[in-house]
């Protein structure tokens, strides 16, 4: 099924230069109905589809996309709206940052896909230390799985400076044992977007990285 077409890729050709409330209200009717709904449309259908791999998943696509207007209050950067459409898949929706979910961002500039934990407590990162330590190998042998690294690369994450006491040898293995996060994405063309298959590329993209993510999930139970 096509969920997108040109002017969805159009709309966000322009609104970098464009990122004004005026200019917005001007084309809000175009927004609705060539990004927002067909982005409704696509990500009610990738939920279905990840209840494959999170069979609790019972959230709608308005728990899962964020709001294209940006939060300025802190920000240097006053443009009112994000350049991107994008939405969370996971238990807990776009508020969930814990499981190894699916989160996907559309411009036009470029599709990105992103999985992993991104933000974790500091009895969840000991948790996943704990597991890394007691499964070196298995835990390797996945992040090195071919598929996973065609499609994902390296996992990544902001890193501790000192390994933690008591992880030493498991340092020697891997210096993943550092990071204080721990995700991994990947990058396709805008123009992927207009392909009648998209969501089952998404979607097959994501299974590749099912491994590593059952390895957190199980260190997370």
């Amino acid at each position: 099924m096509k969920y997108f077409d040109k002017n969805f890729i159009d709309f966000l050709k322009e609104l970098p230069a464009n990122n004004n409330s005026e200019w917005f209200n001007t084309n809000r009717k175009r927004y609705e109905t060539e990004v927002k709904k067909p982005f409704e449309f696509f990500v009610t259908d990738l939920i279905h589809k990840m209840k494959a791999h999170f069979p609790v998943l019972d959230i709608t696509h308005k728990d899962a996309i964020f709001r294209i207007n940006r939060d300025i209050r802190f920000s240097k950067d006053k443009s009112p709206y994000k350049i991107h459409v994008s939405a969370a898949v996971a238990p807990g929706g776009k508020k969930d940052l814990t499981n190894p979910g699916l989160y996907i961002q559309l411009s036009a500039e470029d599709v990105r896909l992103y999985s992993g934990l991104y933000e974790l407590s500091n009895l969840d990162l000991e948790k996943i230390r704990v597991k890394i330590a007691s499964e070196t190998d298995r835990f390797l042998k996945i992040i090195q799985n071919k598929k996973f690294k065609n499609s994902f690369g390296e996992i990544k994450g902001e890193k501790y400076k000192r390994v933690p006491k008591g992880y030493e040898e498991v340092f020697a293995k891997t210096d993943l044992i550092l990071n204080k996060q721990f995700y991994y994405f990947q990058i396709l063309p805008a123009e992927s977007v207009l392909k009648e298959d998209f969501l089952e590329i998404i979607i097959h993209n994501y299974s590749t990285a099912k491994d590593v993510n059952q390895f957190f999930q199980e260190a997370l139970e």
